[in-house]
């Protein structure tokens, strides 16, 4: 006996697969219209977004309320759900990108796992289409990157061991030719996660526990009531350009490290506030992410994050790049000590045309480009083998302005592993104890003996606070400075990272040690035999001592 013929298409089933359609076909189209946004500025871009999320909002709810329809009538397909799914996701990161607030990621991460928990592309490979494997392998890419910004690391290894497995199965059915770049992601991943692996803190049963490294209330010294200023931290640029760093997705690790250390830890309440984008109060400095970027570029973002800032605010500059050659090095600095370098762009012949030594470097951050924003509060990290060139920025316009900056030498196993580990700088400003154990070649600690050794540097970098806010001598732009949270907290990891180095055996002169403008040297700071002992402290705990110098063999 022959089925039943299907029933024709009811008025009401046919309004409902127009809507679908018309719903659909307006979040592509708006989704489309994200890349023509400008990357920098915040109100150009506000009100596009919320007509897209609108949108979005609207097509999910709408298919999840006549599935039986669209499945029926439309033939819609979970892989199709799932691109729904995916693309709000990709919303709302990209809307933590332009915001900062994490509370986006973690929405973002909601959609992702529940693609992968309802397995709306389980059965993509059955389609026989590469387009749609594609689509796939996106996901997976996308989804790790969210996985490592929430530090939820066993799930990301998880996700890589899958996007394995689907690569190998695109591999086997396609003859694509994007295979080898897809290659290039899976170790592009599987990298980033060794190198910021560097040190396992281990429970009982040898299993390594994930550690963050956001701010939270219980590791940044509390603001001291004799700090009146009341500047906060609203703008950062993170500029990464380290020759063959590990990276993932245009995020080098040292920018990964540094994303980080400008961001809250997430509370519950956060997490469950409100999603009216209009309603949230912003908890984090507004951050640029600029991966290679050329000059122009850079000063076009600097130009942004320098307009947009309101009174008592500053800018964060935070550069991880490789060095330029300097030129006259008995000048004044503003360009003839080299700087950073910048992505050079083949324009116009430019790069085939050998320059004169008597020029400067185009492709290069010189100290004297960041003079005009020293018209407001400034606070710069340079990472680089050059970084001392940076030394003597002037304070040209009355604005609180300082310079952190990294070491120019370092012992020669810690500089080769840079391109895999990171710069060793930028790890002390992200998570002192981690770095310290880098330094010290240990691999592996226990958790409880972390969890003491976190309370001997909590000791360290609350004496360093107290010492730089009581201090009559030190540079008022300090205490200028601690009015902010991260900037304290950065300002008090500096101090660590000088004592730490300074102390141990195998940094053996000033080009091996940070250095600040305005300098804390000279101050009893830097100097401070409380410091030296607290270090030698933590070496002890840590059983490495021996790597230390001890009380009299300081010149």
């Amino acid at each position: 006996m022959e089925g039943e013929a299907e029933a024709p298409i009811t008025e009401e089933e046919r309004k409902i697969v127009q809507e679908f359609n018309y719903l659909h076909e307006k979040s592509k189209q708006l989704f489309n219209g994200l890349r023509d946004l400008p990357q920098y500025g915040h109100k150009q871009w506000q009100s596009y977004f919320a007509r897209t999320f609108d949108v979005y909002t609207k097509l999910w709810k709408f298919q999840q309320q006549n599935r039986q329809t669209l499945d029926l009538r439309y033939g819609l397909k979970r892989w199709q759900i799932g691109e729904i799914a995916s693309k709000i996701g990709q919303l709302y990161y990209h809307y933590y990108l332009r915001t900062s607030e994490t509370n986006y990621l973690h929405e973002a991460f909601s959609f992702y796992s529940a693609i992968r928990a309802r397995g709306y592309f389980s059965k993509v490979n059955r389609e026989k289409s590469p387009e749609l494997m594609v689509k796939k392998l996106r996901y997976y890419a996308r989804v790790i990157v969210v996985g490592l910004l929430l530090r939820k690391m066993d799930l990301v290894k998880d996700l890589v061991k899958e996007l394995s497995r689907n690569l190998e199965e695109y591999r086997s059915n396609y003859n694509a030719e994007d295979q080898p770049e897809w290659d290039l992601v899976l170790g592009e991943i599987e990298a980033f996660i060794d190198a910021d692996e560097s040190i396992r803190v281990l429970d009982e049963q040898a299993v390594s526990q994930v550690q963050t490294h956001r701010l939270t209330e219980s590791i940044v010294p509390s603001k001291d009531p004799a700090i009146t200023s009341e500047l906060t931290l609203q703008e950062a640029i993170i500029v990464g350009n380290c020759s063959h760093q590990v990276k993932f997705s245009e995020l080098t690790l040292d920018m990964y490290r540094m994303l980080q250390t400008l961001e809250r830890e997430p509370t519950l309440r956060e997490e469950n506030s409100t999603k009216d984008q209009g309603q949230i109060k912003r908890q984090n400095p507004h951050k640029y992410l600029l991966y290679k970027p050329s000059f122009d570029q850079f000063y076009t973002f600097m130009s942004a994050g320098i307009k947009e800032i309101p009174a008592n605010s500053v800018l964060l500059v935070y550069l991880a790049a490789s060095s330029c050659t300097p030129g006259k090095p008995d000048s004044d600095g503003a360009y003839d000590l080299g700087g950073v370098a910048t992505n050079p762009k083949k324009e116009n012949g430019e790069n085939h045309v050998k320059r004169s030594t008597l020029l400067k470097d185009i492709h290069c951050i010189h100290p004297g480009d960041l003079y005009p924003f020293t018209r407001k509060p400034l606070f710069i990290i340079v990472d680089s083998p050059n970084a001392h060139a940076f030394t003597n920025i002037p304070n040209l316009f009355g604005q609180p302005t300082i310079c952190l900056m990294s070491p120019i030498q370092l012992p020669v196993t810690i500089q080769d592993n840079a391109p895999h580990k990171g710069n060793l700088f930028t790890h002390f400003l992200h998570s002192p104890l981690a770095a310290f154990c880098y330094a010290c070649d240990i691999t592996d600690v226990p958790c409880l003996l972390w969890a003491n050794c976190q309370a001997m540097v909590q000791k360290i970098i609350e004496e360093g606070h107290i010492q730089v806010v009581k201090s009559k001598t030190i540079d008022h732009v300090y205490k200028q400075f601690f009015s902010d949270e991260f900037l304290r907290l950065l300002v008090t990891r500096f101090i660590f990272c000088y004592g730490a180095l300074r102390y141990h055996r195998g940094f053996k002169d000033d080009s091996y040690y940070p250095r600040s403008n305005p300098s804390l040297l000279g101050h009893d700071i830097l100097e401070s035999t409380l410091l030296h002992k607290q270090i030698l402290d933590l070496a002890s705990m840590l059983d490495v001592r021996a790597l230390f110098l001890e009380f009299g063999e300081i010149e």
